[in-house]
């Protein structure tokens, strides 16, 4: 039509997803369900990431995305990526020691961070291999990027999990509740009760104390609980769902304040390690860390997860 002169912007983001296990690869599908990414999806099995890249790209015409997505074993074909999602690693196992999961892992993200930046100098670390905070503060290490380009998924999975929990036990949309999680990823987790809320109203009034204490303990369980039921294997679909949150938020530029594994240097009077806190994601990765004012108890615990952390740091002699 005459008189009317559109741009087209052609150029798409690239994201590359280091592992093609299950959380790897069900990212890269809901990566692509988007359409504004090519995706490279990488592991080292020989014909698994191909197989599934080419699965993918079979369902693009069913859901409309013109999204290019390339399965390899090959680090080269990640060259110049936006952003980078670290899952490769090992779960723990029985008879496995935390200390021998970060020593074993470590090893496996050391060798993939350093062939990430050597073809992706500029590019962004969301890194999903546990122990998370330890692994993160690795690649930060590794990378030597300025802390805004590697942080961890963690606390989006966390808050889904309690969201979860609150909307089933008050039988109300997710949509109306907000929860803040802070701290480590595991155990450590620090559920800041007083700032969850459902439909603006505090959940400390809505559920009696013996409850919320009781949900917060099966969401701090949440990820055993899946893999018990399982047997084999364990959670996929909500830890692809919040990376796929985070990659949404820095590639659209959308400044979502969102809770992220960060490396911290002073903020809640903590210096020197990653921790879980509420962080502005844009185009830049992290343009902000949100700080909120705790309570004495509450400030206790969330240093007290960062100590755990730093044991697991110190584990790996960084």
């Amino acid at each position: 039509m005459e008189g009317i002169n559109r741009e087209v912007n052609t150029k798409h983001s690239k994201v590359s997803i280091i592992g093609a296990g299950n959380v790897g690869a069900t990212c890269a599908f809901r990566i692509a369900e988007k359409g504004y990414a090519d995706i490279v999806l990488l592991d080292i099995i020989e014909g698994l990431p191909q197989g599934k890249g080419l699965d993918m790209v079979d369902a693009t015409p069913i859901i409309d995305s013109d999204a290019k997505i390339i399965g390899t074993n090959d680090y080269e074909e990640t060259a110049n990526s936006d952003i980078v999602v670290i899952t490769s690693g090992v779960s723990r196992k029985p008879g496995m020691s935390r200390d021998d999961l970060v020593l074993t892992n470590m090893k496996i993200v050391r060798e993939v961070t350093e062939k990430v930046v050597r073809y992706s100098s500029n590019c962004i670390i969301i890194m999903v291999t546990n122990p998370l905070d330890a692994m993160t503060q690795l690649a930060l290490h590794i990378s030597k990027f300025p802390r805004n380009r590697v942080f961890g998924q963690s606390g989006i999975l966390d808050s889904a999990r309690f969201r979860t929990f609150i909307a089933q036990e008050l039988n109300v949309s997710v949509k109306d509740v907000s929860t803040c999680v802070l701290g480590g990823h595991g155990d450590t987790m620090v559920s800041i009760t007083r700032l969850c809320k459902v439909g603006g109203v505090p959940i400390t009034e809505l559920l009696p104390k013996e409850k919320i204490d009781s949900l917060v303990e099966r969401t701090v369980k949440g990820g055993g609980e899946i893999v018990s039921l399982l047997k084999t294997g364990s959670a996929f679909y909500a830890p692809a769902a919040a990376i796929a949150q985070m990659v949404d938020a820095i590639i659209l530029d959308k400044k979502e304040i969102l809770p992220c594994a960060a490396y911290l240097e002073g903020e809640y009077g903590i210096n020197g390690v990653v921790v879980g806190v509420p962080v502005k994601l844009g185009k830049s990765g992290i343009e902000q860390i949100i700080e909120h004012d705790l309570t004495p108890e509450e400030d206790a615990a969330l240093k007290k997860s960062a100590d755990a952390v730093r044991e697991l740091v110190e584990v790996m002699n960084l």
